[in-house]
C-alpha cells in the first residue's frame, strides 16, 4: 500500500466519514445514503490496487468525510465536530488495541466475509447486512475495557435499526484507521504535518465536488 501523505489524508477521510455519518444518525435517525454505502462497501474492499480504491475508486464518494476532515483539522469549531473527533480518536485508539489481538482480526475478516454474500444479495443498506456487521462489532470490538460511547437523541438510539447502523459504521471507521496506519499514518504526524494535511484535504474535496 502506497504511503504518500494523500493517501494517508483519504483513509483518514474515510475514518472521518464513517465518524461523522454515526453523528448524524445517532441524532437525526437517517444520513447520506451515499456517503453511508461507501462507508459499508469498504469493509468488503480487501484487495484494493490504490488507497482510493477502497472507496469505490471516486473522491466524491469521500465529499463528507474530505469536507469534515479540512474542517476539523483547520480548527472550524463547528457545533458537531467535538462529537465527531471524540469518535475518531476513540476508533484510532481501538484500533490500536485491535492490532495487538491478531485473533481478533481473523474472526472479524473471517465473518465480514461470510456477510459479503448477504451484501451481494440484498445490497450495503438492508437490514440482514446491518445487524450481521452490528453484531461482528458487539462480538468483538465491544470486549475491549475503551469502548466508544455514542451520544445523540434517545429516542433515535433506542431504535435497534439504528444501532446496529451505528455499530457497522464504527466497525467500517476501523478498516478506515487500519488502512490509515498501512499508509504510514501516525498520531505523531497528525501534529507535525497538520498544515499540509489541511490543504490536501481542502484541495481533494474541491475535487470531489
Amino acid at each position: 500500500m502506497s504511503q504518500t501523505l494523500e493517501d494517508q489524508a483519504l483513509a483518514l477521510a474515510g475514518l472521518f466519514q464513517a465518524a461523522a455519518l454515526v453523528r448524524q444518525i445517532a441524532h437525526e435517525g437517517q444520513c447520506d445514503d451515499a456517503s453511508f454505502e461507501t462507508s459499508i462497501r469498504s469493509l468488503f474492499e480487501t484487495d484494493p490496487d490504490t488507497t482510493l480504491d477502497v472507496f469505490g475508486g471516486q473522491l466524491g464518494n469521500l465529499q463528507l468525510g474530505l469536507d469534515t476532515l479540512s474542517a476539523i483539522m483547520a480548527q472550524r469549531n463547528r457545533p458537531e465536530d467535538a462529537e465527531i473527533l471524540r469518535y475518531t480518536l476513540g476508533l484510532v485508539q481501538l484500533e490500536g488495541q485491535l492490532r495487538k489481538r491478531t485473533d481478533m482480526l481473523e474472526v472479524i475478516g473471517s465473518r465480514i466475509d461470510q456477510a459479503r454474500h448477504t451484501a451481494n444479495h440484498f445490497g450495503y443498506h438492508h437490514g440482514n447486512l446491518m445487524a450481521n456487521l452490528a453484531s461482528v462489532y458487539s462480538d468483538t470490538l465491544s470486549t475491549f475495557r475503551q469502548r466508544i460511547q455514542v451520544t445523540g437523541n434517545p429516542a433515535v438510539l433506542q431504535r435497534e435499526e439504528n444501532a446496529a447502523r451505528i455499530r457497522a459504521l464504527l466497525l467500517a471507521g476501523i478498516r478506515s484507521a487500519v488502512l490509515w496506519r498501512q499508509c504510514g499514518g501516525r498520531r505523531w504526524r497528525l501534529l507535525f504535518q497538520r498544515r499540509k494535511l489541511i490543504d490536501l484535504a481542502s484541495n481533494l474535496a474541491k475535487q470531489a465536488r
